[in-house]
């Protein structure tokens, strides 16, 4: 029957080994492949023949597999350019030589380039046999077409969560304060908008909305005054109209040419406290705690993933089904959240970027709409039980440990 292989590449999510345990479940429940393969750290594991067989995986590995935040199969930031041949050359002799029909990629933009660049080099050479579907997941929200992407309903459940517990922590006092909250969002503002969730957001900062210094200082002080407080939210994306970053760290050394930023947050801070707008400031930075979080994993997030993971196991038996990722589709009109998969080609989702629409984001920095927030909303439903031991969450260990 041949057999498959699934992998992991990119930023983790606290949801994306549920899409490994789809894959692996359904294989147990209609069996098309002998083996279902992980690749351990991504396509740089799998050049390195770092394989292992998931297929025995039982029922409670699975449900323990799919709390597990992070990449259990580790991941990777390895760049498969076309022009290196060499590389396709050797991923080639690795799926012969280990009867692999079918690779699964798991991951976003990058990944879904991986996926349509395996397909396409299959089809210049005549290679047959061969299949490549992609999985979307990131925290980020910003893959093209599909609604949405597994992982970021978990990471807007729990932003939107630390918005409503940090504003009561800083609220206790009577002292003149500004709360600074950075988030993830190099390219796109989705998670930074999910705090709006929470109803309790004074300032949101986008990567979409060129900065404005001068019109948020007067926002600061405006707010400051009304209440002696200014709850802010920001992008770690958020950029100026020339196109640099508020944030002082950066970088283009992610392996993908990808600015790596941090520092959003104190930029604001600096900004406030140096303009006179408020006296104190304080940043929390959330950094990678917003997408492993599984505390706060949504339940509808957590399906989603898993039968992604089935549905795409399922659309592989189709021999011609290569180059294509599933996606994701809500049901239009006031009908019940009920989302459906379908199929679209990998090469239309990689390299381009789903931003906040601009008529979802509010003049003034004044956050989002209710359009958005009834987007959003359906993503961040229910809560799965999670099994625990001597109260603590339950995880698989690292199969690449």
């Amino acid at each position: 029957m041949g057999n498959c292989l699934v992998a992991q590449s990119g930023g983790p999510t606290a949801v994306i080994n549920a899409t490994v345990a789809g894959v692996v479940q359904a294989n147990h429940l209609n069996p098309i492949y002998d083996h279902v393969y992980g690749g351990l750290h991504g396509i740089e594991g799998i050049l390195a023949e770092k394989l292992i067989d998931l297929t025995g995986l039982t029922d409670y590995q699975l449900q323990i597999l799919k709390q597990t935040p992070a990449s259990a199969l580790g991941s990777c930031r390895y760049k498969l350019k076309r022009e290196n041949t060499a590389d396709f050359e050797k991923l080639f002799e690795i799926f012969d030589k280990y009867g692999i029909d079918t690779l699964f990629y798991t991951g976003g933009n990058d990944s879904m380039d991986t996926v349509a660049a395996l397909s396409e080099y299959a089809t210049e050479h005549g290679i047959k046999g061969h299949r490549f579907v992609g999985c979307p997941k990131t925290v980020d929200n910003d893959l093209m077409i599909t609604d949405h992407c597994p992982g970021y309903g978990s990471a807007a459940k729990m932003l939107a969560a630390v918005v409503q517990q940090t504003w009561l922590d800083y609220n206790v006092y009577t002292r003149q304060e500004v709360f600074i909250l950075e988030t993830m969002g190099r390219d796109a503002g989705w998670l930074a908008a999910s705090t709006e969730l929470s109803g309790l957001v004074d300032l949101l900062i986008l990567p979409e909305t060129a900065f404005d210094a001068d019109k948020f200082v007067a926002r600061v002080k405006e707010i400051v005054t009304a209440k002696n407080k200014c709850y802010i939210v920001v992008s770690e994306g958020a950029r100026y109209a020339d196109g640099s970053y508020l944030s002082a760290g950066k970088a283009k050394n992610d392996g993908f040419a990808h600015a790596v930023l941090g520092g959003a947050g104190q930029a604001l801070k600096n900004l406030i406290v140096e303009s006179g707008a408020a006296q104190r400031a304080k940043v929390q930075d959330m950094s990678t705690l917003q997408r492993c979080a599984v505390i706060s994993q949504s339940k509808t997030d957590v399906e989603e993933s898993f039968k992604l993971g089935m549905s795409a196991h399922m659309r592989s038996m189709d021999p011609t089904f290569t180059g294509m990722m599933v996606a994701v589709k809500r049901p239009e009109g006031d009908t019940p959240y009920d989302p459906q998969f379908f199929a679209v080609e990998a090469s239309k989702v990689a390299n381009f970027v789903k931003h906040v629409p601009d008529e979802w984001i509010l003049p003034d920095y004044a956050g989002v709409s209710q359009q958005c927030l009834d987007y959003m909303r359906p993503l961040i439903q229910g809560e799965p039980e999670l099994v625990c031991n001597a109260g603590l969450p339950v995880y698989i260990h690292p199969f690449y440990l």
